[in-house]
């Protein structure tokens, strides 16, 4: 596996490459589907302006996330792409077997070649009941125990390499390295990526000691940021993966032509966290009705701590702020996540972050895809 499908390249004034977290979030009034057709639109903008990668994150139970599905959500970004790499941001191990992530993600990268990574996290990405429900145990920690066990499965299965005497020895991940195998059996050289998520420091020495690229959920955790990427960098052991380490941290971000509008529209994904983190999970509210909700002392509180960590307000304010968070870092890459109640505010955003960046026009990505595909020989499409 070649580093350069881990490491992006920086465009414009962007101090490190920039990519997108989708959380395909609902909007109070809103489908589904809409939020689905906005993140076509999404993914579509973010590969126009060259943006690196392109992920998705596993959430179940919440009305206003409809990321239940990421390989499923992935399937149909990957039909409407050329050239961004998409990605689970991440797949939550515990939750499903080994060899099911294995097919699945093989037949992503069977569908777009070279493009598919494989973003692994060991929480269950929602509450204990639903956790238990879709592992089908109330052993909850066990999941998280067996995680580095899970990963090395898992690795095994993409890799089709068990060692003989080994049960799964005769099991095989399919699309994979096994239909390469028999009689006139060719097989794509590329196999997804594998990255471990993390909100502490568990994942990050793990990563750190397989010599993995390590993505950090700053967008939630601010204050393990730093702590977690030294950690990850300290245990970090060159391997045939990468030779040196290399982190992308996760960041909610939100650009508006105005810094009231982008402060009016975070107020709405405020008050949806605030929903979350009392047991009250819902759509994303609107901004009339984030407005009009009187907060408690104690929710106020939250919110102001919660907005903090927002980088929010005009285009400059934006850039200024995502320029001192990857200098105080040192991330190798930021991935931008826009959490507002209407899909069109959440595509303006990235609009106006790429024009702050001077990010490729569309005309230039298109122009260099046609060059690069000239070069190649084609399209790789049949």
């Amino acid at each position: 596996m070649a580093a350069d499908e881990i490491r992006g390249a920086a465009h414009g004034s962007a101090p490190v490459p920039l990519s997108v977290l989708d959380l395909v979030t609902v909007g109070a009034g809103r489908t589904a589907s809409d939020a689905l057709r906005t993140s076509v639109d999404l993914v579509r903008l973010a590969e126009a302006r060259g943006f690196h990668r392109y992920w998705v994150a596993e959430h179940h139970s919440m009305p206003g996330v409809a990321s239940s599905s990421p390989a499923v959500i992935l399937a149909h970004l990957a039909a409407h792409t050329d050239r961004i790499r998409l990605g689970s941001g991440g797949v939550m191990l515990p939750n499903h077997a080994p060899l099911v992530i294995a097919e699945q993600f093989g037949t992503l990268e069977a569908m777009a070649p070279g493009r598919i990574d494989l973003g692994l996290g060991r929480a269950p990405g929602t509450d204990g009941a639903t956790a238990a429900a879709l592992r089908r145990t109330d052993r909850l920690n066990e999941g998280a125990d067996d995680f580095p066990q899970q990963l090395a499965e898992l690795t095994r299965f993409l890799d089709d390499d068990f060692p003989d005497g080994h049960p799964y020895r005769r099991i095989h991940a399919v699309p994979g390295p096994v239909q390469a195998t028999g009689p006139g059996g060719v097989q794509s050289p590329h196999r997804p990526p594998l990255w471990l998520l993390g909100s502490s420091g568990f994942s990050a020495r793990l990563a750190g000691v397989l010599g993995l690229p390590f993505a950090f959920a700053h967008h939630f955790s601010a204050r393990n940021t730093l702590p977690a990427l030294e950690l990850y960098r300290e245990s970090f052991q060159p391997s045939a993966v990468l030779d040196e380490p290399y982190a992308l941290i996760g960041v909610s971000a939100l650009a508006a032509d105005e810094e009231r509008e982008a402060r009016r529209q975070v107020r709405t994904a405020a008050l949806a966290m605030v929903r979350l983190r009392t047991g009250r999970p819902g759509l994303v509210p609107s901004p009339e009705e984030a407005e009009a909700y009187e907060f408690s002392a104690a929710e106020r509180e939250f919110v102001d701590s919660w907005s903090a960590d927002v980088v929010h307000g005009t285009p400059d304010q934006v850039r200024s702020g995502l320029d001192d968070l990857a200098k105080r870092t040192g991330a190798d890459e930021l991935m931008i996540t826009a959490n507002a109640h209407g899909g069109d505010v959440r595509v303006r955003s990235y609009e106006l972050l790429a024009d702050a960046y001077g990010l490729p026009t569309p005309a230039e990505t298109s122009g260099a895809a046609s060059s690069s595909e000239m070069r190649s020989g084609g399209t790789g499409r049949e």
